[in-house]
């Protein structure tokens, strides 16, 4: 596990707020919600860049849709709490960019996550 941790560390560019969701979902989590809420608190008025992500577990079409979806509930969340929806911006690149490279078809949790970074 240690391990696994320390590759995704290195996988993140420097500076980057790292999410993940459960699969087929984009509902913020318990743990995310943690991890906006300090992000929110430490960057309050910032102009930020949120993509979102997704595994190879689906169709490509599907897959850039969820992950747009879940940048979204992120951008929501951290507009309600207090950051400037002016100052966010969204994208989604579906599954083109994984953390673990993985063959069509495989779930894998750090993949479907959305990266939020200070620009």
């Amino acid at each position: 596990m240690i391990v696994a941790a320390l590759l995704l560390q290195a996988a993140v560019p420097e500076g980057t707020t790292v999410v993940f969701f459960d699969w087929g979902k984009s509902e913020i989590s318990r743990d995310a919600a943690a991890t906006l809420d300090a992000f929110a608190a430490a960057n309050g008025g910032a102009a930020v860049t949120i993509v979102g992500h997704s595994d190879r577990s689906g169709p490509e079409a599907a897959n850039r849709r969820s992950s747009l979806e879940r940048a979204r509930m992120v951008a929501d969340y951290l507009a309600g709490k207090g950051m400037p929806r002016s100052a966010i911006s969204v994208s989604g690149a579906g599954e083109s960019q994984p953390l673990i490279a993985t063959a069509d078809g495989v779930r894998e949790v750090h993949n479907r996550r959305v990266e939020i970074r200070r620009r």
